[in-house]
């Protein structure tokens, strides 16, 4: 019974003294070595009444003077009173419009700081007055960068949270729009808000994301990818279950098909889930343009897509096992160019797709205004280089090559990734098997895809299953007048139950 009654006392929360100096005291020793945190006196008469404490950078420090510590130096000044003051009269000699509130905590107080609020210690007192002053520095609203358009809005989400929500708001003027917050990462205590649309989404789908949600126990939330990865349903999979963009447009219509979004504090992506194949390879410009036009640009991003997978493997199968399916004409100009190369085909691919994939990552790495210069160079140099060293056959740099551009075909980066992935085991399958290796490696992929339930969503959805009234908008775009009758895309597609997830 003692040991109880002593841990409820550990648990009490740490409250103010009446004296102010002991409050700072204690302020100070919580924020020891942190040179940004800010100690602003207001002393009358040799006496100190009141403290400001705030964190240099993350607040205003010209309305700090102006709003809080001028009023307060005038209302001591004209004061007659020595003994303490009441909330309520402190709260009063601020200007209206300013946001105060009131806490007892020293936790509270230490988070609200570290916040951006400004706390103001006043003698005699054991509360303090919390002022909304945040002001910290970011980067204004510019054009996404991983999503570019040709017609289409120019905005993109930024680092601020309330940025971010702002421009959902600002497309969605409606009430039904649920934007709710929570605070993930032990340290960094950073803010993630869940975003849908009631009415339209599943609330069986909300629930399943605030419960995976809380479940993330870290000590850190940097980005939304350490969210992603926790929240994934197989993350075994090269897939993306859950897709990411910068574009307010996407996510807007993303919640209205009945999905949900996840906007994570100090990153530029928001999540959205569930993700399947299909709204892996539209992009924005399929909905800005005529449908026919968007029609025909979809069936070609989807030829090259698969070519990008298939196109390396085919050719090895071919040149390796089954050259009486090439025209004799093609083959000998292929047993031409292959004329005293020391490698085989399958070799040929694997050593020029490792070069291209290195090309690719040493021009993201390197400096924006160097980067595409050097990538380029260097695929010619070392693609001249190779051929006329007669390691590597020109077929070969010809169908790397074309393979490079087809992957460049891909809207959402991450499902790009995993194709170019895929590249290589396909590969060897081609290497070793030939056609038959292809066929079965492309089974094994197929019955992957069909059994992956992002949040009880079927991976291929519409198409496995098949929902007839949802194909308006797959292989082909549908004129927008007669997509009016299609229900939202969850509401036909959302599994009521979840799948036990992989761990």
């Amino acid at each position: 019974m003692e040991q109880q009654t002593a841990f409820s006392k550990r648990e009490e929360p740490e409250t103010l003294s009446t004296e102010l100096a002991f409050n700072i005291e204690r302020m100070q020793l919580e924020f020891l070595n942190c040179s940004d945190v800010m100690y602003r006196n207001c002393s009358i008469g040799g006496m100190n009444r009141a403290t400001l404490i705030y964190v240099n950078g993350m607040c205003d420090v010209q309305a700090v003077d102006e709003f809080v510590l001028q009023p307060l130096i005038e209302h001591f000044r004209s004061s007659q009173r020595v003994d303490e003051v009441r909330n309520v009269e402190l709260k009063e000699i601020f200007i209206p419009t300013l946001k105060i509130s009131i806490a007892y905590e020293t936790q509270k107080i230490i988070k609200a700081i570290l916040r951006g609020e400004t706390a103001i210690f006043t003698e005699g007192n054991a509360f303090v007055m919390l002022a909304d002053l945040v002001k910290m520095e970011q980067r204004s609203i510019e054009e996404a960068t991983s999503e570019k358009v040709v017609r289409g809005p120019r905005d993109a989400f930024m680092e601020s949270l309330r940025t971010n929500t702002s421009l959902l708001r600002r497309r969605i003027r409606s009430s039904k729009l649920k934007l709710e917050c929570m605070t993930l990462g032990k340290l960094t205590e950073t803010e993630v808000v869940i975003g849908y649309m009631e009415g339209i989404v599943k609330e069986e789908l909300v629930k399943e994301v605030r419960k995976r949600l809380q479940k993330i126990e870290l000590d850190g939330i940097i980005h939304s990818s350490n969210i992603e990865e926790y929240i994934e349903d197989d993350m075994f999979s090269p897939f993306p279950q859950i897709q990411n963009t910068e574009r307010p447009d996407v996510a807007v219509s993303s919640l209205l098909e009945g999905k949900v979004v996840i906007i994570t504090d100090n990153t530029p992506f928001v999540l959205v889930l569930p993700m399947t194949y299909w709204s892996g390879l539209q992009a924005v410009d399929d909905y800005t343009d005529r449908y026919i036009y968007a029609t025909f640009v979809r069936w070609i991003r989807y030829t090259f897509v698969h070519v990008s997978l298939l196109l390396p493997s085919l050719y090895v199968a071919l040149t390796t096992y089954h050259l009486q399916v090439i025209p004799t004409p093609l083959v000998v100009s292929i047993a031409s160019a292959r004329e005293g190369v020391p490698l085989p085909a399958v070799i040929e691919a694997l050593i020029m797709e490792f070069i291209f994939e290195g090309l690719r990552e040493a021009g993201i790495r390197l400096p924006q205004q160097v980067g595409p210069a050097v990538s380029i160079a260097g695929a010619l140099v070392i693609g001249q280089a190779v051929v006329a060293a007669g390691i590597i056959s020109t077929p070969m740099v010809i169908i790397v090559s074309l393979t490079g551009i087809a992957s460049f075909a891909f809207p959402v980066y991450n499902l790009g990734t995993a194709y170019r992935m895929l590249r290589f085991p396909l590969l060897l399958a081609s290497g070793v098997l030939g056609f038959y290796g292809i066929v079965l490696f492309l089974i094994v992929l197929s019955v992957h895809m069909v059994t992956l339930k992002p949040f009880g969503v079927p991976y291929m959805s519409p198409y496995a299953p098949m929902s007839i009234r949802n194909l308006s908008d797959v292989l082909v775009r549908a004129p927008k007048s007669k997509m009016r009758w299609l229900q939202p895309w969850l509401a036909q597609n959302g599994a009521a139950r979840f799948p036990k997830r992989n761990k």
